[in-house]
């Protein structure tokens, strides 16, 4: 008896167990923490500011990493309900978000809109009159952006349709619209719902999420020149959601579940912690950064690297929430900070 007993034990993988406690009273000497509120973190080009959301339908702010002074970018619109504040290379602002808050879903879905905000302080969001789904992908060379669209925005969508765009984003004459639209990919059912996420390679090429049913996904990646699509992670029946780009263009940042193999839980976007993915699309150079999925109730999201690759952004979230909530910007320094 007590051999079958150990060969079941043998046979069974070894799982571990999480720990309680709160993460940020165990970090690592390379992860900082800049404020103790906010979400949704976007570094600038020059690597000097990150702007963040307060809340979910709230304000912008700004943090000067050298002066350490928070400035309110939104504070002068009454009622402010963004979702996300994101650079342009020019230093001016992407908003996204709803003009006003109706309820979560409708504002997050049907009245997700651009709004564009210039970098002089005092400026004021003036809507793009696009709408578009979730958040989007900027590029830190050019003018260039990527969104995706889903039924919600556009009802001449098949029901369980989405479609990725890139365009341009264009300020002149006092006004900014988006030019030169272009559809780039589509899916025509639920099996693969689409999000842009960054570009590399001089912009020609871009990752994108697929997010798939009972909450799973993958990452991917598109060529724009060719259209060829390229699965980037290959891990069928796990969650993997493309979040950050390395500026060799070799790497990119991923939202992922691949802990719970070894800590259990339920698999998907909950449970997820940062990892770092090698873009040869074998899905094999695939290595964890952060442990706050390790304690109960913990996860790390949201990352963003800096141009110069010597750090990332991210945010420290609750697996219970909603994504994108957050409860304050770290930094995660690749290499010594002085």
């Amino acid at each position: 008896m007590r051999l079958i007993t150990l060969l079941i034990l043998l046979a069974s993988p070894a799982t571990a167990q999480r720990k309680t406690g709160n993460p940020l009273e165990h970090l690592p000497s390379n992860i900082e923490i800049l404020t103790h509120f906010g979400e949704r973190a976007d570094i600038s080009p020059d690597n000097r500011r990150i702007a963040f959301m307060n809340k979910s339908f709230g304000d912008a702010f700004v943090f000067d990493l050298q002066t350490r002074i928070i400035r309110c970018l939104t504070c002068n619109v009454p009622g402010a309900a963004f979702l996300r504040v994101m650079h342009l290379m020019t230093g001016d602002y992407i908003l996204i978000g709803p003009d006003h808050f109706e309820d979560i879903h409708i504002s997050r879905t049907r009245d997700n809109q651009l709004w564009f905000l210039g970098k002089e302080p005092g400026s004021k969001p003036v809507k793009m009159n696009m709408k578009m789904s979730e958040g989007m992908a900027i590029s830190k060379k050019s003018m260039k952006v990527a969104y995706s669209v889903l039924p919600p925005q556009d009802p001449s969508l098949g029901k369980e349709a989405s479609r990725m765009e890139v365009a341009e984003v264009s300020v002149s004459g006092g006004q900014t619209k988006l030019i030169n639209r272009k559809v780039v990919h589509q899916s025509k059912d639920a099996n693969c719902r689409l999000e842009a996420q960054d570009f590399y390679d001089n912009d020609t090429k871009m990752t994108f999420t697929c997010y798939e049913p009972k909450g799973l996904g993958s990452s991917m990646g598109i060529d724009l020149a060719t259209g060829t699509v390229t699965n980037l992670s290959k891990a069928p029946g796990s969650y993997n959601e493309t979040e950050g780009i390395f500026p060799d263009g070799k790497y990119t940042l991923v939202e992922a579940d691949r802990q719970c193999e070894t800590l259990g839980g339920k698999r998907g976007s909950g449970n997820i912690d940062l990892w770092k993915l090698r873009l040869d699309g074998t899905g094999k150079d695939f290595t964890r950064l952060t442990y706050f999925n390790d304690y109960e109730g913990g996860k790390a999201s949201n990352p963003v690297v800096a141009t110069d690759g010597r750090f990332m952004a991210f945010q420290y979230a609750r697996t219970t929430d909603p994504a994108g909530v957050g409860y304050g910007i770290l930094i995660y320094w690749f290499t010594p900070k002085h």
